[in-house]
């Protein structure tokens, strides 16, 4: 079942820092309530009782993965996270794939081929010209719409745009599409798995 949420009512400054291997219990928590109804997770793993705990599974295992070659970004209170990896950098390397296969099988059980399907199709449409690659943004639910999630994009847009370098996403969430355009992205791919989710791929050229 969806984890409970409790009220939050006061803004909280907004501060950035590096996560580390400290935070990825707190963030892998953070992350799959933030991911807890989202149409790829739930087509992932449509059992509503065990979803949570196996997202759980799945973002320590990205964390991991991304902070080896990538920027971990979250904030002094891990009131969010967000992935990102450098250009060229964006495929999961095969080492990865075996060191995690225990939580990710723990994440996706039998699920799995349907996974490799999705990436698949993710790692078709990913364009080629290099560019940094927001792989995940997630905010804590009881955090959003206090500009968490925009200090945690617009650290790195900001440094797409001083080092002259295109920035690439995807959406699982048609509402989503117009909150990324708001910091610059448009819409250049739909993903789509017969019987399954649609992704929208998103580009942001440097301003």
């Amino acid at each position: 079942m969806s984890p409970t949420v409790a009220s939050h009512q006061a803004r909280h400054p907004v501060v950035l820092r590096d996560a580390t291997k400290a935070d990825d219990k707190k963030l892998s928590d953070v992350l799959a309530r933030a991911f807890w109804d989202d149409p790829v997770m739930s087509w992932m793993i449509p059992n509503d009782r065990v979803r949570y705990v196996r997202q759980q599974y799945f973002y320590a295992a990205e964390l991991s993965s991304v902070r080896k070659r990538g920027v971990v970004l979250t904030t002094d209170d891990q009131a969010g996270a967000a992935l990102w990896l450098p250009p060229k950098q964006w495929k999961i390397p095969t080492r990865d794939l075996v060191s995690h296969g225990p939580g990710l099988l723990l994440a996706f059980a039998r699920r799995i081929p349907v996974a490799i399907k999705l990436l698949e199709k993710i790692e078709k449409a990913h364009p080629t010209t290099p560019h940094w690659y927001l792989a995940i943004l997630g905010t804590d639910p009881v955090r959003q719409g206090f500009g968490v999630g925009g200090a945690l994009i617009e650290k790195m847009t900001q440094r797409c745009d001083t080092e002259g370098i295109g920035a690439y996403l995807e959406s699982s969430k048609p509402t989503n599409v117009p909150y990324y355009e708001r910091f610059g992205f448009v819409t250049t791919e739909v993903i789509s798995v017969p019987g399954g989710p649609t992704l929208w791929g998103m580009w942001r050229d440097p301003r």
